[in-house]
């Protein structure tokens, strides 16, 4: 299992690369035929975009073992709530790389009788859990940053409030209501700010969560929509492999 996680390691850099290739061809296959571009361009777009997918399927062959051993890993967080939703997580991902290999060897020819439209469904609704899951995480650590955050600046905001209290005998509860929301959106910013591996990976988390909604219908956004979140969430992907601290951790 080793062997699988250290190929897993090697080739993921260039999986990111492919998956961002391929969403960019799903959108630029989408802005020519909005544009009424040459039937044969697009056809040409979308061969290139199959062949990209194909590719990215034979790199993620060692994926499930790597995928396993993080769940291992996170099953010993002493947090309940992280350890929860990253073990199920990465369960859910081994789940999705096995449909995905066996995709890979239906469209390959190695198992001809594969119903693809029945594993391909399957396969996204896997990927489709294991990211709410991850977004569940993310709004978890920006909770209890923003809880920490707030018991931090206690003291300030509530002499803030103490002096717009005294200065107005009859508030309005509009105006605390405002306040409240202001104060809300004041914690959220500087907790994004102060950890940019939570930010991209909560942005990361939002742009691929579209992706399994469309394929299962669930929420369509159309080729266009998705081909553009996609491309984002490769490209952030690729930024936290080529800075490592801002990938979020555990």
């Amino acid at each position: 299992m080793e062997t699988w996680v250290r190929f897993s390691a090697q080739s993921q850099a260039r999986e990111r690369v492919f998956r961002a290739a391929q969403y960019a061809c799903t959108l630029l296959g989408y802005t020519l035929h909005k544009g009424g571009a040459a039937a044969e361009l697009i056809s040409t777009i979308k061969q290139l975009e199959a062949h990209l997918s194909i590719s990215r399927k034979l790199m993620r062959l060692g994926n499930s073992a790597e995928a396993l051993e993080a769940a291992k890993r996170a099953i010993h967080l002493s947090d309940f709530v992280l350890r929860l939703c990253i073990t199920v997580s990465h369960l859910n991902r081994v789940m999705y790389f096995i449909c995905d290999n066996l995709l890979w060897a239906g469209k390959t020819g190695l198992l001809p009788r594969l119903d693809q439209d029945k594993w391909s469904q399957r396969s996204f609704r896997y990927y489709l859990f294991a990211l709410i899951l991850n977004l569940t995480r993310d709004v978890y650590e920006i909770h209890g940053l923003m809880e920490r955050e707030r018991r931090t600046s206690k003291a300030h905001l509530s002499g803030a409030v103490e002096n717009d209290e005294s200065s107005s005998s009859t508030p309005r509860c509009a105006s605390v209501f405002s306040a409240r929301i202001q104060q809300q959106l004041r914690l959220l910013s500087a907790v994004l700010r102060s950890n940019p591996p939570l930010l991209l990976d909560t942005l990361k988390n939002l742009c691929d969560v579209f992706i399994p909604l469309d394929k299962l219908g669930l929420y369509p956004t159309g080729a266009g929509f998705v081909g553009a979140c996609g491309l984002t969430s490769s490209l952030l992907s690729i930024l936290t492999l080529l800075h490592p601290w801002l990938k979020l951790k555990p």
